[in-house]
């Protein structure tokens, strides 16, 4: 029996990372489920999850891993720093201290991906302005200053964060469109994916449905 073909061209990685508590995993849920968690247990060790998108007209799977915060697991969740695509570093736009350590995850996420791994900054929880601790501004100027894609989103309204993931795969295809992401390295993050079997005829044409099983 023959092969079928991917339903999409590329597959990305990207990692989640950022404190305990911003909201990491919810943002994760409400892309992947287009549901909001309201009571999102603390992620141990790595979660992860998918969804197919489309950039440019190409189908693109995003294998996405969701870190632990807490410090305790730190050593477990940096080995899948390694060939990662995108980073999303996420704070928390109401609690300071989150913000604070943006510079150690930034650290990290520069010291264990390739030079051309996309890192996007996101502000969580923006739906939460009576109780906001962090200004757009400053945030904006950090990301501007390290060279980030920076936006501040909502896990539990849906603001923006399908627009998170979006911008990062966006720039990381124009990065292999401009030949800066080199996709025969390891590490690139990235997996291109034929669209018909090897040997295969291509075509933009749906095939047409037998009669009875398909099995």
């Amino acid at each position: 029996m023959a092969t079928a073909p991917y339903n999409y061209s590329y597959i990305f990685k990207y990692i989640i990372i950022g404190d305990m508590g911003v909201g990491k995993s919810c943002l994760l849920h409400q892309f992947t489920e287009k549901k909001f968690m309201a009571d999102c247990p603390h992620t141990i060790g790595v979660e992860f999850g998918t969804r197919i998108i489309e950039v440019s007209g190409q189908k693109i799977k995003l294998q996405i891993w969701d870190t632990a915060g807490q410090e305790r697991f730190r050593a477990v969740t940096r080995s899948y720093y390694r060939g990662a695509a995108g980073a999303l570093m996420v704070y928390d736009i109401t609690r300071r201290s989150t913000y604070n350590h943006l510079s150690s995850w930034l650290t990290d996420a520069r010291n264990l991906t390739n030079p051309n791994t996309v890192i996007l900054l996101i502000g969580n929880k923006a739906d939460l302005e009576a109780q906001r601790d962090v200004t757009y501004e400053e945030a904006k100027q950090f990301a501007e200053e390290n060279g980030l894609l920076f936006l501040e989103a909502s896990a539990k309204t849906g603001e923006n964060v399908e627009d998170a993931f979006l911008e990062a795969a966006k720039k990381i295809y124009q990065n292999i469109q401009d030949g800066s992401l080199d996709l025969n390295v390891a590490e690139s993050g990235v997996q291109h994916k034929p669209s018909a079997p090897q040997g295969g005829r291509l075509t933009s044409e749906p095939q047409p449905q037998r009669e009875g099983c398909g099995c």
